[in-house]
């Protein structure tokens, strides 16, 4: 029967036709979300050096990281909306460029209140990009082939530690003093560039709509739209207030909310960490770091190929979340042992990082249309309130005791929780 099917022309030509809108889409976008996030967390490297420079505190950067997500929250429903209404080529390039502008513009910081403007204003500039990508791959991809692509478009956020560690690191150490200026200023100049060329590109060859793309065939533009069509049968379009007021809505937000405070809390203090180990030049801190990243692609993706294949969300969400909690207090326990921590650190990040795409896969099934937009956007901006607790947290309990021990282990009992919260969702509204 199954052999059956994979020779079925219809089958075929489906197959065929996804894999067009694959590597029409996704080359791009996943580019985009590597520089997006690079530039969200490359503070964590221009720390090694900033802080001495400019005399800042550790609560000092951990607010400052943080404070990016405040303006954030306040302008992504807005900005998803928008999205939905005026389309992604024009949105997502604008945010693009606005980002990378202000993210090479961090070289000037030069004192604490500098940095948390730049900071916030840098979360106000990319406030819509992730939720309208997620958003945008609904509008072409039926639920049980979004998962692989959400969790590829969220490799983003491991190769830009596969890429951006030994870069950041790499600029850092090798173009300090450079015409008077510090390896850290150097580094936000060189990695806001990106942002800007990508934005263009994306005016350029982004398609809002499978209507819109001439690049397809009549019949391949219809087989999409019929395969949309049918997905959303299930979904009942509701009005923003209605989605606002969700119940369903609201516990995906803590559940994000704990995913991402993982997430962000390992990436902002990961150098940091892995400096406390013993390893001091930043190339190194950056060649280490890239271990976990790497190692998160393929787990991510393979999980992912699970989630889609057997069709069942829930369980491939809580078991990375818990798994990536015993990564992270594993860390903390063999810290003096440089490779046993690593290894550590390498299951922690990977099997958290595995969450994020999975994750999406929930929400995403119920919600549809400008519900769709705004549920999403609300989603992601009260789960990215943790980007801003986290590091706080983490800085402040840095400060307070002198160790980051105390920090990671806030970070692994946030991931327990989401992972339970995970499981308090009905299987019937996510397992298609």
């Amino acid at each position: 029967m199954q052999q059956a099917s994979l020779q079925d022309p219809q089958h075929a030509f489906e197959e065929a036709t996804y894999r067009k809108v694959a590597w029409r889409l996704m080359p791009l976008l996943l580019a985009c979300y590597v520089v997006a996030y690079l530039d969200r967390v490359n503070v964590g490297f221009a720390k090694l050096q900033m802080l001495d420079d400019l005399g800042f505190s550790e609560i000092v950067y951990g607010f400052g990281a943080g404070i990016f997500f405040i303006g954030y929250f306040f302008f992504e429903v807005p900005s998803n909306i928008i999205l939905h209404k005026v389309g992604a080529r024009l949105w997502i390039g604008r945010i693009m460029v606005t980002w990378g502008l202000i993210s090479s513009a961090m070289m000037f910081v030069d004192s604490p209140q500098m940095f948390y403007v730049m900071r916030f204003m840098l979360g106000v500039a990319e406030a819509g990009f992730f939720p309208g990508i997620i958003l945008y791959l609904t509008y072409w991809y039926p639920s049980h082939r979004r998962g692989r692509m959400t969790a590829l478009f969220m490799t983003g956020i491991a190769l830009s530690g596969v890429i951006g560690s030994p870069l950041s690191g790499a600029i850092m150490q090798l173009a300090d003093g450079l015409h008077g200026l510090r390896g850290w200023q150097w580094m936000f100049l060189v990695e806001g560039i990106p942002s800007v060329l990508l934005g263009i590109v994306v005016i350029v060859m982004l398609d809002d709509r499978v209507a819109q793309a001439k690049w397809l065939t009549n019949e391949e533009r219809a087989l999409l739209i019929n395969n949309i069509a049918a997905d959303s049968e299930h979904k009942e379009e509701e009005s923003i207030f209605r989605v606002m007021s969700s119940g369903r809505v609201w516990l995906c937000a803590a559940i994000y909310f704990c995913s991402v405070m993982g997430t962000y809390g390992v990436s902002f203090w990961l150098p940091t960490i892995i400096k406390a180990m013993g390893y001091k030049d930043p190339l190194d801190v950056g060649m280490i770091s890239a271990i976990p990243y790497g190692v998160s692609v393929a787990v991510m993706l393979l999980v992912a190929k699970s989630a889609d294949r057997t069709r069942e969300r829930r369980w491939h969400v809580a078991i990375p979340a818990l798994l990536g909690s015993l990564g992270l207090a594993l860390s903390v326990v063999y810290a003096k042992e440089p490779v046993l921590a690593i290894a550590a650190l390498t299951l922690g990040l990977s099997c958290i990082l595995t969450t994020l795409p999975l994750f999406w896969s929930l929400p995403t099934s119920f919600l549809a249309g400008t519900g769709a937009a705004a549920g999403i956007a609300l989603i992601n901006s009260l789960g990215n309130l943790s980007g801003f607790v986290s590091p706080y947290a983490v800085g402040w309990l840095k400060e307070s005791t002198g160790s980051t021990d105390s920090g990671v282990y806030l970070l692994a009992a946030g991931m327990v929780v989401g992972a339970l919260l995970t499981l308090a969702i009905p299987a019937r509204l996510v397992n298609r």
